[in-house]
Formats: structure tokens, C-alpha cells, sequence
């Protein structure tokens, strides 16, 4: 097998660190894993829980203590998939759409809320953090391998894929309060998260209908991955 290089962006492959992303890989998308990492140090029900899903599905292990160090950045890391990228292919129905997010540990935060409220199809807009840095992997916990994940050069590339989509971008210009948005929400729609510190630019207050928070003035805004996890929320509901 070929040696592994230290993670960037450019590669066609990329690592799930941790044994629950791991899990998550060889369970949830066993074809896409090339190989699997464990630590000789690694004991327990989880890793031989593993083993045997690697035996099963025949996916190669390795003793690899210095490279899971190197992935992870830890010495308690004791296993890590490396798993092939692959781009998703979206189905119309309720869209999250993450608008030059540039955070991976808020990236991989949404990733997770969005699968625990029921939310398969997401759509990056870049430039944004990357999607399957092993920072974000691990973050949504392995969320990201039972996500439909696309990444789009620009809105309007995502846009002329969905133009049936129902748009409720979130920000403060122009938009109606949170809950007035649920009740009169149309299905399919996307909620459109902007950038932590600008959020979304001006020009999609005039697409669809622009939602924002209610929230005190104590502050001055929700941390992206909170207003996030609410938006999705409130939008769940029937």
C-alpha cells in the first residue's frame, strides 16, 4: 500500500480520526474506506467491535501508532479510516446551504445538528472550509458519512441545480422573524447559513424569504452553529 501523507486539501483521500468516526465510516459508507488505522495500544469492546466490521466487510487494518499521531494530532488517538472524497448528489427536499463557512469545527458542528434533525442534503458554497478536513470529520462525529455533501463554486451554481427550491436565507436586512417564516414555510426549501463573521451578503435579501432569530440585545449575534441548530429546528417542524 502506499505510504499516507499528512492531510491537504488537493488529495483524493482523507482521514476519519477517532474510533466512533471511524465506526461511522466502515458502517455507514464501507466503500469508500481504503483503510483502517488502529493504535497497538488500543483495547476495548469498540475497537474489537470494529475489527470485526473490517473482517466482515474486508477492509484492510493497519497497526499505525506514529501515523495516527501525525492525523490526529494526539497521542490518545487510537483509530482513523482512510476513506476516498466523494462529492454528493443532492435530492430535492430540504436543503441546508452553507455560505462561505470558514470554521471546519463549525462546519462539522452543522453537519452533525443537521443529521440529527433529519437534514441528508447539504450544499457548500465556497470558498469555505473543507468539507473532509480530518478537523471537520471529526467534529461531526462522522455525521458527514450519512450526509449527501456538495460543494459549489458559487450560490448561483447551486441555484441553477435547484431552482424549484423554496429560499429562506437567514440575516438581519429585510427578513421576517423566525417563527412567522415556519408557519408559512413551502416545501421543498433551503435554509441558507452565511459566513461567521459577515454572514450572508446583501444581495440575498432580495431571493425568497429572509429570515432572522428573534434574540435579546445583550448581544450582538448566535454563534453560527447555534443559529444554525435553531434555524433547522424551528424548520423541522410539521
Amino acid at each position: 500500500m502506499p505510504s499516507l501523507e499528512g492531510y491537504k486539501r488537493s488529495l483524493d483521500y482523507s482521514y476519519a480520526p477517532g474510533l466512533f468516526p471511524c465506526m461511522e465510516a466502515v458502517t455507514k459508507r464501507p466503500e469508500w474506506v481504503r483503510r483502517v488505522l488502529v493504535s497497538s495500544s488500543a483495547s476495548g469492546e469498540g475497537i474489537e467491535k470494529l475489527l470485526r466490521i473490517c473482517e466482515e466487510k474486508r477492509i484492510r487494518v493497519e497497526q499505525a501508532d506514529k501515523a495516527l499521531v501525525r492525523i490526529s494530532g494526539k497521542e490518545n488517538c487510537f483509530a482513523a479510516a482512510v476513506f476516498a472524497k466523494n462529492q454528493g448528489i443532492l435530492q430535492s427536499g430540504r436543503h441546508v446551504v452553507l455560505h462561505n463557512i470558514s470554521d471546519a469545527g463549525n462546519l462539522g458542528t452543522i453537519l452533525r445538528t443537521a443529521l440529527g434533525f433529519g437534514y441528508k442534503d447539504i450544499a457548500i458554497i465556497r470558498p469555505a472550509a473543507d468539507c473532509f478536513d480530518p478537523h471537520t470529520v471529526r467534529a461531526s462525529m462522522g455525521a458527514i458519512f450519512s450526509l449527501r455533501i456538495r460543494e459549489y463554486d458559487d450560490f448561483e451554481s447551486y441555484r441553477a441545480d435547484f431552482p424549484l427550491q423554496n429560499l429562506y436565507p437567514f440575516m438581519l436586512q429585510g427578513s421576517v422573524p423566525l417563527d412567522d417564516a415556519v408557519k408559512n414555510k413551502k416545501i421543498p426549501y433551503s435554509i441558507i447559513m452565511g459566513n461567521e463573521g459577515s454572514g450572508l451578503p446583501p444581495s440575498f435579501a432580495r431571493i425568497g424569504t429572509p429570515v432572522r432569530i428573534r434574540q435579546s440585545d445583550e448581544i450582538d449575534s448566535l454563534n453560527l452553529s447555534v443559529a444554525a441548530a435553531v434555524g433547522m429546528y424551528e424548520f423541522s417542524k410539521d
